[in-house]
């Protein structure tokens, strides 16, 4: 068995043969029961140690790729009796019936990158970085408002974009969400009212409700909140925050315009009501752009950002940045709650920051991004579909069919592979929508192209019904 070992490379020798032995495996086929080479062949065919190629085999063991019997060597494992499917958004309302789903569906509409956008080499090696300098991250908390080495990190990536902060009013957090659970509890209670875009993030819809928080909509525009609607909203209730999103809009792809966050800053001061500004996706930025905390405020915006969706969603590691007062309080919530955040995420993207990783990085993701939603934005204006906006970045569009049946367009989506996130997500109330978000990191597949195809106007209704029922 060649492995196809490269000494020259960043990844461990044990992982690389982790890597081939497991290709290997999906690759061909192979049965459950087969019988690898032992381990002495192995290691000679390789040019390997042995110790090497014993602690991949057991790593693949633990697994579950691998079974192992004193005296027989390692033979390939039978399948797992139990499947649980990945998470997605939405996923919940669904839970049963995607256990039933085809493997390998195209997540057209998902949150996140693809696995093979992700670069491992630059993480693993910070990975392993933290792990041979800082030991007690292996093992202990981090401090209460996270670890002093990543807040630094923070206040100067904060500096670069004009957010006004310091160290102490810096929290870490278990990503976005973490921070946007800690402010409700802080600083709402049930029967409180606050206003939301719609459309916008399901998961918010959902941590609000759970609180018994009251939920006033106002459309999200291309430029951000409606003003004249939320001008209307403010004349009936009182409202203690607005969530919105300044950067590349989660599902919209919509960015704040200077009018609108200047307006949106005066109706927070006359009416009494702070500001919650999610920026998940502002590394993502490659023009001038408009941000809320990066404005004269007086304490009116709370900023909240993550790495979980440019980096890595396994590390968990967000933050926000707001008064110390309040800060103070969140700070007490998070401990009560969580003892504390991860010391060895926060260190590892401390690691990633510090040493210009991620930062070029990011440059690298804007540049493929870009160029792919220029290319999914021809794709969808060929086959007539409506887009809501031409986003300036990041990576989501908001688009439909021009034709748009919501039920023949999940039925092709079917047929051809492709799961779509549905419309009704990004609805305080789940109101149905035949619009969909599209990740345009997704968008070049084959399968997606077919579907933008077969909804589009050029096609019959006899064509698309012959393409989702073969």
């Amino acid at each position: 068995m060649d492995l196809g070992i490269d000494r020259q490379a960043l990844v461990p020798v044990v992982q690389q043969i982790v890597s081939a032995v497991a290709e290997w495996i999906r690759s061909n086929g192979v049965s459950p029961g087969t019988r690898l080479p032992s381990i002495r062949q192995l290691a000679l065919d390789n040019l390997l140690s042995q110790s090497n190629v014993v602690e991949a085999l057991e790593r693949l063991v633990a697994q579950g790729l691998l079974a192992s019997s004193k005296g027989s060597g390692f033979v390939v494992a039978p399948p797992p009796v139990f499947y649980e499917p990945p998470w997605h958004e939405g996923a919940e309302r669904e839970w049963g019936a995607f256990t039933d789903s085809p493997l390998g569906e195209l997540k057209l509409g998902c949150g996140w990158l693809p696995d093979d956008w992700r670069e491992s080499d630059d993480l693993s090696y910070a990975i392993r970085e933290v792990s041979r300098t800082d030991t007690a991250g292996l093992f202990n908390y981090s401090t209460p408002l996270g670890l002093p080495a990543l807040r630094e990190q923070l206040l100067k990536r904060l500096n670069q974009i004009q957010v006004s902060s310091n160290l102490e009013c810096i929290l870490t957090t278990h990503g976005a969400s973490h921070a946007q659970d800690l402010l409700i509890r802080t600083l709402l209670k049930a029967g409180d009212t606050v206003v939301v875009e719609t459309p916008g993030y399901g998961n918010l819809y959902r941590q609000l409700a759970f609180h018994g928080v009251r939920r006033l909509e106002v459309p999200r525009t291309g430029c951000g909140p409606d003003i004249p609607a939320l001008e209307a909203l403010l004349q009936r209730h009182r409202p203690k925050c607005l969530f919105t999103s300044s950067l590349y809009h989660n599902p919209t792809g919509s960015s704040l315009s200077r009018d609108v966050a200047e307006r949106l800053l005066a109706l927070a001061c006359c009416n009494d009501f702070l500001i919650i500004e999610e920026d998940v996706y502002g590394d993502l930025q490659h023009a001038s752009c408009t941000r809320l905390a990066a404005m004269a405020h007086a304490d009116r915006v709370i900023y909240v950002s993550s790495f979980s969706k440019t980096l890595s969603s396994a590390l968990r590691v967000g933050y926000l940045s707001a008064g110390a007062s309040l800060i103070a309080q969140l700070t007490h919530l998070k401990t009560l709650t969580g003892i504390g955040t991860s010391r060895f995420a926060e260190a590892v993207v401390a690691t990633l920051l510090a040493n210009g990783t991620y930062r070029k990085w990011a440059q690298r993701l804007r540049k493929r991004l870009n160029a792919q939603m220029v290319a999914t934005l021809q794709v969808l204006e060929d086959e007539e579909w409506q887009v809501f906006t031409v986003p300036a970045g990041g990576m989501f569009l908001w688009a439909r069919p021009r034709l748009g049946d919501p039920s023949r367009m999940q039925a092709c989506a079917r047929r051809l592979g492709v799961l779509l996130t549905p419309g009704a997500l990004f609805n305080p109330a789940g109101e149905p929508s035949d619009w969909l978000r599209i990740n345009v990191a997704y968008a070049g597949d084959e399968r997606a192209l077919a579907l933008f195809r077969a909804m589009g106007p050029a096609r019959s209704t006899s064509t698309i019904l012959k393409t989702t029922s073969t």
